[in-house]
Formats: C-alpha cells, structure tokens, sequence
C-alpha cells in the first residue's frame, strides 16, 4: 500500500513528497482549490503550507481536506497505482 514516508513545503502550491517505495518528487497541487469545495480555504497560501501527515499517511489540512496517497503518487510519478488490488 502507498503511503507519504515524508512531505516539505517546495514553492507556492508545490510539496516535494516521498513515499514508501522510496520515490519521490514534487506535486504541483494548485489546481486543487478550484477543483474541491473543501479545499477552497487552501488558496491562501499560509493555510496551504500548513499541511500535515495523518494517520494514512498522507498530506491533510486543518480545514479538513486531505488527499489519498495514491493519488499523489500518481501526481508525483505518473504511475497509476490500484489502491484496492494493492498487496504490498
């Protein structure tokens, strides 16, 4: 299972982010807050810096939005991973 190992702040909506297998790169997640109405209190740029790993791990914010690991991995290496077929 794909898990965030570790996230840092890169520039304006970008987070550098590793996984669990070892890879890692940087997410361009700025397309977010028009694409979810939870994510709206993210266009400010000091609310999006304060994300967060939660118990998944993976990236969270205080507002309450979050992203699935696998989908970050996709983000960050364009390789699609099966979350419900997933045995390792």
């Amino acid at each position: 299972m794909i898990a965030v190992s570790d996230a840092r702040y890169d520039s304006e909506y970008k987070i550098w982010i590793e996984f669990n297998t070892g890879e890692s790169g940087v997410a361009d997640l700025s397309d977010l807050p028009q694409k979810f109405k939870a994510a709206i209190p993210l266009k400010c740029i000091d609310e999006f810096r304060q994300f967060y790993l939660d118990e998944w791990p993976t990236l969270a914010w205080k507002c309450g939005f979050d992203l699935s690991p696998e989908s970050l991995y996709e983000r960050v290496t364009g390789k699609r991973q099966d979350w419900m077929n997933n045995s390792q």
